[in-house]
Formats: C-alpha cells, structure tokens, sequence
C-alpha cells in the first residue's frame, strides 16, 4: 500500500484471522451487499465479485433472524471479513455474532436504549468480535436533534463519544467510529472534530450519495479530502450502484492519493476531434486484463499526439495513438509502432513480460 506518513494514527483493531483496522495499516476497502442475506448462495456469489476486485471487507445486512443463521453458510463460502448490519433489534447483534460475523455494525440511537446497547458490547467482548459504531444523521438520538436542532457535526460527534464512553465503562475497546451524512461538509467537519478528539479507528464514506455519477463525486470530495488529512482507517464508496462499482470507485480514490499499490493505474485522455483510435475501449480493456498485475505501474492510453508522447514518455508502459495505428513505451521509451488492432495484445504482452 502507498505511504502513510502523514496520517494520523490510530488504535489497532483486529478484524478476522488477518486484517488490522488503523495503526496507520493499509486503509481498507469495504463493500455491502445488495442481496437478500437469508438468501446466503446469492450473497456468497456477490461477495465473490467483489473479493476478485481485491475488496478487504463485505458487509451484509442483517433484518431478522433467517438473515443471522445465514452468516454461517455464508462464512464457510468465503475468505474475507464479513460486517453484519443491524438496526433496531440488539438481539440479532448478539445472534449475528454467534452465527460468525467477524464485526456488526450498529448504530446506538436506534437500538432501543442503552442497556441494550450494553448487551451488545457484552456479546462482543465475550466473542473478541470488532464493532462499529455508525452515527448516521439520518437517525440521531432525539436528545442530540433537540440540543444541536439538526443532525450537526457536533452532535454526531456527541453520539459517538457517548457511545465510546459505555464501551469503555465495560472495558470493550474494540470499536471503530463511522459518522456519516447526507451532507459532504457535514460529515467532513464531523470527522475532523472526532479526529481531534478520539484515536479510534475511523470507517469513512458518506452516506446515501447518490446514483453512480453524483454517487462518485461526493465520495471522492468527501473521503479524499478526509484522506488528504490523514483521516480514514477504512473506506466504503456509499453510492446507489453494484458493489462491484463501488469497490472501483474506491480504488480510484485511493491510487490518486498514492494510497494504493495492488494494481496499475491506467491514464487515458477524454478524447476529441483529433483522436483517430478508440481510446474509450483500449483503456477499459487494458485496465480488466492488468488487474491480476499487483504492482502499482502506470499506464498510459491516449488519442493523439497532442499530449500523448510526453505523457506515455512519463509512464511505465503508454499507447500514444495517431491514425489508425499507435506508438508503444516502454519504459518511456517507444517499443514499436503498431496497427490498431494490434496494440492492446502487444501491450498486455510487454507489461506481463515484465511484471508477471
């Protein structure tokens, strides 16, 4: 994974037989399934496109008990770390945990109370079971609403730390905080002041973003310039699209920071009148026939010979295309002039030569 030195570090909380939530790890790339989790086949073959999208963490959401029971299948079908998310009922919590999930997901406000809510981190200690507390403006405490008179920055942060205090009352520290909302500079300013606060581990994202286009651009402003803080433990892109998509979008997000090496970065120019190849579809192709590549190269896909030489020359590996046909670097040094047809195969061909 890419450099860390400039983010904050945090608590260490275990996840699974493997992963590490904060002390300055790899930030972590969550999903959520959109399947019916009683349904465990269905979900288990959705969790299995996100894994070969290198996906850390899948969480599954959990609204009654056949859903709870299902974790076990589920759990024996799959390799990584499974979330349950739980609203309302502490009971499936603590039935989500002993069926296998490696962490729930809750959220206090809505849990009925706070010796329920003590019930639940009761389970998880007993398990040594990770949990996140997810403060979400969509269901504050009525106490904070009252106080703050809308779902304010302060008052999820108030949330949390309310939360964190019980926890801590039952010597339970396994806890990772999420404080998410609808509003991008809400749930930056909440995270800042948690930040400045609390060294517990922080899932970042914002919530219900959007269909895929709207969904990206506030995650990226919001979770980027989280990032750019040093803020962000783990990371789920929130939007109304695949998971698959998500997971992507996430990638994204982090390979621009220089927050993730499992896979090359592909550079492609957005195309115009001059452009005489079919960028669009080189670039989609390079990018799915390089993603079992788990070194962080740079790839380059241009249309013309406006940027395309320069830029190519600056990359690991480049296509700088002219009529019908395209240069090929390697190394910023051209490798050989091609027909069109002829450069995805040659490219492919160069870059595992080097790095397979």
């Amino acid at each position: 994974m890419g450099s860390r030195k400039n983010h904050k570090r945090t608590r260490a909380v275990k996840l699974g037989d493997k992963l590490i939530i904060g002390d300055q790890q790899p930030i972590l790339i969550q999903s959520m399934c959109t399947t019916k989790t009683y349904d465990w086949k269905s979900t288990v073959e959705q969790i299995q496109e996100v894994e070969a999208e290198k996906c850390d963490i899948m969480r599954v959401s959990v609204p009654d008990l056949e859903s709870a029971k299902a974790l076990d299948n589920i759990k024996k079908h799959v390799a990584m770390p499974i979330v349950a998310d739980i609203h309302f009922d502490y009971n499936l919590a603590i039935k989500s945990l002993e069926y296998g999930a490696d962490k729930i997901r809750i959220n206090p406000g809505n849990l009925g109370g706070e010796e329920r809510f003590v019930e639940v981190i009761k389970a998880a200690k007993k398990l040594n079971k990770a949990m996140r507390i997810g403060i979400n403006s969509g269901s504050m405490e009525n106490e904070l609403l009252e106080k703050y008179g809308y779902p304010s920055a302060e008052a999820m942060v108030e949330s949390a730390m309310n939360a964190i205090k019980i926890a801590e009352a039952h010597d339970y520290h396994d806890i990772v905080i999420s404080l998410k909302s609808t509003e991008v500079e809400d749930a930056i300013k909440a995270y800042r002041l948690f930040s400045e606060k609390s060294d517990y581990p922080l899932h970042v994202g914002m919530t219900e973003a959007g269909t895929l286009i709207p969904g990206i651009a506030k995650n990226a402003i919001g979770i980027g310039t989280l990032l750019q803080d040093g803020i962000g433990d783990t990371i789920r892109v929130s939007m109304t699209a695949d998971p698959v998509e998500q997971v992507i979008a996430a990638k994204e997000i982090l390979k621009a920071l220089h927050l993730y090496d499992k896979e090359p970065t592909v550079i492609s120019c957005p195309t115009c009148a001059r452009t005489e190849i079919d960028v669009k579809s080189l670039a989609e192709q390079v990018r799915e026939r390089t993603l079992h590549i788990e070194k962080p190269i740079k790839i380059t896909v241009l249309g013309c010979a406006v940027n395309g030489p320069g830029e190519a020359k600056e990359a690991d590996y480049g296509i700088a295309g002219g009529r019908q046909k395209g240069v090929l670097y390697r190394k910023g040094k051209i490798y050989k002039v091609l027909p069109e047809d002829q450069l995805l195969d040659e490219l492919i061909r160069l870059i595992e030569e080097d790095n397979v």
